[in-house]
Formats: structure tokens, sequence, C-alpha cells
């Protein structure tokens, strides 16, 4: 079976599949495909995002990092999800840690060339920043529910 190109990869994905061919074709020059496997962390909270991924197969653990408790998973996202968004403003650091939790298959993206295709043509920057901005508000969602889960109630002993 031939290996489909990030074009046909990005054609079938939830997040980007009903934009316009050639914002496709645009945004697949600046994308690979990657394997991970199991364990392996995609980004660790604060460090330099400089990257995201648009996940086809798997699953990753969203995280952060709680002092005296570790690292804390609030989401564990699948297919058709993107993973990463902090490389969209200023200061391009990670606002959530994640790692593979199940092998993964996915399109990695350059930051800095997508930033550049958004600088480049304002229409497409507002379609995908409002597409990124809905991922932000679910993922910020699940993590006041993930924190009410762990600290609402008091631990039975």
């Amino acid at each position: 079976m031939p290996s489909m190109s990030v074009f046909d990869l990005l054609a079938v994905h939830d997040f980007v599949a009903d934009l316009p061919g050639d914002w496709l074709h645009r945004l697949a020059g600046t994308g690979h495909p990657v394997y991970y496997g199991t364990g392996h962390r995609l980004m660790r909270e604060d460090g330099t995002a400089d990257r995201f991924w648009l996940l086809h197969n798997g699953s990753v653990a969203i995280d952060f990092y709680v002092p005296g408790r570790g690292d804390i998973v609030i989401e564990r996202v699948g297919p058709s999800t993107l993973i990463g968004w902090s490389w969209l403003t200023v200061p391009y650091r990670w606002q959530f840690g994640a790692v593979v939790a199940e092998d993964i298959r996915a399109v990695e993206f350059d930051a800095a060339a997508v930033r550049n295709l958004i600088a480049e043509d304002p229409e497409f920057g507002r379609e995908l920043t409002t597409r990124i901005l809905r991922v932000t508000a679910d993922r910020l969602q699940a993590s006041r529910h993930r924190l009410i889960e762990l600290y609402a109630y008091p631990a039975v002993a």
C-alpha cells in the first residue's frame, strides 16, 4: 500500500479537511509525517513551542506539572486531534506537556513556517486561529474538570 502524501493526510483530517485545497497545499508544505512510540514526550510545559501535530492514530496524554505531585494528566486525546497550540503566540512556550500514551502517527508542522503562512494570508490566519482557539478552550475546560476531580472533594481515608 503506497504511503499518503502530507496533502492527502490533511485532506482526511477532521481539523483541516474542509479547508480550501490551496490552503491545504500551502499547509502541507510545512509538515511531514511522523511516528512516535508510547512514552515519547512530545513537549514539556514551558519548553520551546516550535512545532505542533495533527494526530491520525494513537493517543496522547496532555499533562502539566504540579509541585509535589509530578505530571498530572488532564486529558487523553486520540485521532483527528490537534496537539499543541502554544506556538501561535509569543513567547512560544508550551502551556502544557504531552506524552505519547499509545503509539502515534501524525503530521508534524514547523510552527515558524505556519506562522509565516498566517502572516501572508490573513483570511487563512483567521480561520486557522479560530480552529485553534476552539481546541484551546476545550483543553482549558478539560483542565478545569480535572482539577475539580482532583481537589474539589476531600480524599477518602
